[in-house]
């Protein structure tokens, strides 16, 4: 196991280093000037030169690159040109609210996902079948932003049940304004995983050994907790990681709808006003969850299933 995770350590070193040059150049692909926007009508040339100079935008790009990269390894982010904070202050202040969502939506999904998936699977061609495949359709099919100002229209103008924006203080306060947006980002990702875990779960209920379990006198709901959903971990283990990426961008279209002061509505904020530094700090950040996320699955999957590692 050990030498497994090395390896995947190892691998995911050079995709860390690729993220870091793609959300470089991308950043300074994006047209305008930040040190205009940021000045506006005081932006003489001698205040765009002099702020050029101070933000290290007036030297090449490669060198601007490695300078980078050298700041990384003490978490020096820079400055951000529109709040005049260091970056990674900003980045703190933001990252709990955007955790906690994805925290909160990843349970919601894994409890939605379980439930239906195991109904359709037991009941396939039934109608629960057809009515979750039906629904999960649907649901894939309606954008998270448009989903989220549904629910605000329901359960918050017309019934009152939950804030309409922000965070509220206090640990259930906490969650009860976290719950509509986390229940929006869980219908955008369970669509998915509700069909993968279907199809593990309908290929092991005909399987020899599940078979065999029921020759040998044991209870359906037995065969379906330690055969059947047991082995069907690797399987959503697997799906979470590969969809992670989803889930952080419905996060980000979540935040901007309910108003919430996480990273989403900083990464929003910061390419509209062309703050470079913030807008590579997010997008390193973020391709530093995928990866991170995507090597704890690999180890998990090989933990459940040690015939990954060799």
């Amino acid at each position: 196991m050990r030498r497994y995770a090395a390896r995947r350590v190892l691998h995911a070193v050079p995709v860390l280093f690729g993220v870091t040059l793609i959300s470089f150049l991308l950043v300074h692909a994006i047209p305008g000037d930040p040190i205009k926007t940021m000045l506006q009508l005081h932006a003489t040339p001698d205040a765009v030169a002099y702020w050029r100079q101070f933000y290290g935008l007036d030297l090449p790009l490669p060198i601007q690159y490695l300078s980078f990269l050298g700041r990384l390894g003490t978490l020096d982010l820079g400055q951000s040109i529109q709040l005049r904070q260091p970056v990674t202050d900003v980045l703190f202040q933001r990252l709990g609210p955007t955790f906690a969502i994805i925290v909160y939506s990843i349970v919601l999904s894994l409890l939605i996902t379980f439930v239906l998936a195991t109904v359709s699977a037991l009941r396939v061609g039934r109608w629960p079948d057809r009515v979750i495949k039906v629904a999960s359709m649907v649901t894939n099919a309606m954008p998270a932003f448009w989903v989220g100002l549904t629910l605000i229209e329901i359960f918050v103008i017309q019934l009152g049940l939950f804030p309409a924006s922000g965070l509220r203080d206090g640990v259930l306060p906490f969650i009860w304004s976290l719950t509509l947006p986390s229940v929006t980002v869980a219908l955008y990702v369970s669509p998915v995983l509700i069909r993968g875990l279907r199809s593990t779960m309908i290929g092991l209920l005909h399987a020899d050994y599940v078979d065999a379990a029921r020759a040998r006198g044991l209870t359906e709901s037995r065969i379906l907790v330690r055969y059947v959903l047991r082995n069907s971990l690797v399987t959503l283990v697997t799906m979470v990681g590969l969809n992670v990426g989803f889930l952080i961008g419905g996060t980000i279209v979540v935040e901007n709808v309910f108003g919430i002061a996480g990273i989403g509505q900083l990464i929003v904020s910061a390419v509209t006003s062309q703050d470079f530094p913030v807008v590579q700090a997010c997008v390193l950040l973020i391709g530093l969850w995928v990866v991170t996320v995507n090597l704890l699955t690999d180890l998990l999957n090989a933990t459940l299933d040690p015939r990954i590692r060799l």
